[in-house]
């Protein structure tokens, strides 16, 4: 009976300190997930005492919150898309977590400690928050912007490398110092380190052919019942049933039901399966805030307040540098950047999962690892506030920095056209200007804010806004507009674009830039006919004008590169299906160039016509008339 009604006190002192804290964050502009942390902070043991060592009790139970949303991002992820991300998750992930550990290791080693001891901490200082930063991306709707999709792939490669971590830390236990506990070993402990591999990849196929083959039979089955808390059971069941398998195998939970969102995330039920489990998701993230808050130990940063404070803002400056500099790296906008960098400069909830193990494995000192603890804490703590300064300070003054002229417009479309264009950098600006000089008038859009100052202090009318934005789109003229143009840069950006046309603007013909043959098929494979790939034109135009420089005629040479655009164009859409294969493609690619070059060649040997010479340059005329 006392447990019962300490439960009962415990949960009535969460809830209580919920309720006020974060509708009081929330008015003041600070975010839910820093008023979670206050309110943590005011229950904690070292404030006003409503809570004591059970925090890390709940805080393991509450990290099934993060288990959770991690399954929500992948049921939006399907795995084309993250296929498609695979160059910022292992390029700018990598990049982020090697760079920043290379510099706290060096520090650590600076400042005396051992170096097993400065390996372990760097490792889990590297690592930020997926919790908070998702969390509050999603919440300000950033999610879609560069920055926040670069930030979504650096915190993927994080959770991914939690794995190689926690497998790399038994390997700096000097010894002597503590065994690890028994409560940490898994069904593969003891095993040869083939079979431990073999039964990781059994279990992470075991959860491809579950979610493929047998899940959705199962949800269609209880979906037919009409039961609607059955089906949210059955969801909830799916989620703790991988995450106890991950754990059983020895990997991470949370990896273990990403990988399950992003085999459902094709499924019909994958919209029943997020509003089910969202409202959990929230509940439970919102209880590991408050635990984050309430860890936080208050006399440790009392007895060294200078240290911890310094090395929190040293090691939230560090990974900004480092960030700012790798998203310069990968050309992202000023304002992206900033976005990016301040959104992973702090440390993640995975830290504390490390430090526990490197305190179980004795790696490193309590103390060390206490103050690990509170850096982590702490500036977890700071986040909700990067936030905030880079919302209220830094995006404005770049936005309006040149002059009031320069303001960009607040997603206001002043005009209706019929051609829509999305993208108005080089290529999309010649497009534009083709229209424009044949009498069409266009309106040009751009979520480039640096990009959009520049146009229109050159004359542009462009508007600003997220062209993946449906209410967006649709003030901009979209429903009643004929022609889209999709000229964005990125293959990423103008993929999900093509998605929202097609769902929201059936209407609308849709114009798409690819980069090449490959992002081609991409939009083929979505059914779109209307495609341009970039250097296709230009590379044929140079070809003909080689050949007119070697002597050739001048229209024999600009109707070769005709034919051979159209024979490229159709071989094009004819190995869009066999790209999966590649034996059967690399087959049927030697035959379509095969054919090509027969087709150019009977076409080059049909008679020249006297108006042919009207195509010819003066000097090329000239030298056929001496001859």
């Amino acid at each position: 009976m006392a447990a019962e009604a300490n439960f009962l006190a415990q949960s009535t002192v969460f809830l209580a300190a919920a309720v006020i804290c974060v509708p009081i964050a929330k008015r003041l502009g600070l975010g839910s997930v820093l008023g979670y942390l206050i309110a943590g902070m005011l229950i904690g043991p070292f404030i006003l005492g409503f809570i004591g060592d059970e925090r890390e009790e709940i805080m393991h139970f509450a990290e099934f919150g993060v288990v959770i949303m991690l399954f929500l991002i992948g049921l939006e992820l399907e795995p084309d898309k993250l296929w498609r991300l695979r160059k910022q998750i292992l390029g700018i992930g990598a990049v982020q977590v090697v760079a920043t550990s290379a510099i706290i290791f060096t520090a650590g080693l600076l400042l005396g400690l051992l170096w097993q001891s400065s390996l372990a901490i760097a490792l889990g200082l590297s690592l930020s928050s997926t919790a908070i930063v998702l969390q509050t991306l999603n919440e300000k709707e950033l999610m879609q912007t560069d920055g926040g999709q670069n930030s979504f792939s650096v915190l993927l490669f994080q959770d991914i490398a939690v794995i190689p971590i926690l497998a790399l830390l038994p390997l700096l236990a000097v010894k002597g110092l503590k065994d690890q506990a028994a409560e940490n070993e898994t069904i593969l402990e003891g095993l040869p380190l083939g079979l431990q591999t073999l039964g990781v990849l059994a279990a992470v196929a075991l959860i491809f052919l579950v979610g493929r083959y047998l899940v959705v039979p199962v949800l269609r089955m209880i979906a037919r019942s009409r039961v609607r808390e059955l089906f949210m059971g059955t969801a909830l069941l799916i989620v703790v049933s991988i995450a106890y398998l991950m754990q059983l195998v020895g990997l991470s939970a949370a990896l273990g039901t990403f990988l399950a969102g992003v085999i459902l995330a094709n499924s019909e039920y994958r919209h029943q399966l997020e509003s089910d489990l969202e409202p959990v998701k929230g509940l439970l993230l919102g209880l590991f805030f408050i635990a984050v808050g309430a860890s936080i130990d208050f006399a440790l940063v009392a007895a060294k307040p200078l240290l911890i404070v310094s090395l929190t803002l040293a090691l939230m400056a560090v990974k900004f540098l480092v960030l700012f500099l790798i998203g310069r790296f990968f050309m992202l906008s000023l304002s992206q950047n900033f976005l990016f960098s301040f959104s992973l400069a702090q440390a993640g909830e995975f830290g504390f999962v490390i430090f526990a193990f490197v305190s179980e494995l004795g790696v490193a000192t309590s103390e060390t690892l206490g103050i690990g603890m509170s850096i982590v804490a702490l500036s977890m703590t700071i986040t909700p506030l990067l936030f905030i300064i880079n919302e209220k300070i830094i995006q404005p003054r770049l936005c309006d920095r040149s002059s009031e002229e320069s303001e960009l417009p607040h997603d206001v479309v002043e005009e209706k056209n019929q051609v829509i264009i999305a993208g108005f950098g080089h290529f999309g600006a010649t497009v534009g200007r083709f229209l424009r000089a044949n009498g069409v008038e266009a309106t040009y859009i751009d979520n480039d804010p640096d990009q959009v100052n520049l146009l229109r202090t050159l004359g542009f009318k462009v508007y600003y806004g997220d062209a993946t934005r449906p209410d967006f789109l649709l003030s901009a003229g979209a429903a009643e507009a004929r022609v889209f143009v999709s000229a964005l840069p990125s293959p990423d950006e103008n993929y999900d674009l093509a998605e929202t046309l097609e769902e929201f603007f059936p209407n609308l013909e849709i114009m798409m830039r690819a980069k090449n043959r490959y992002d081609a098929y991409e939009f083929v494979d979505m059914g779109l006919k209307n495609i341009y790939r970039e250097t296709l034109d230009t590379s044929l135009r140079l070809g003909a004008d080689v050949l007119i420089k070697l002597g050739r005629r001048a229209y024999a040479s600009k109707r070769a590169g005709q034919t051979f655009l159209k024979q490229d164009e159709q071989a094009m859409w004819e190995l869009a299906e066999h790209r999966h294969d590649r034996e059967r493609y690399i087959s049927e690619a030697r035959a379509r160039i095969k054919y090509q070059e027969e087709v150019i060649k009977r076409d080059m040997e049909v008679e020249q016509l006297p108006v042919d010479h009207a195509w010819d340059s003066e000097p090329l005329i000239k030298s056929s008339r001496e001859s």
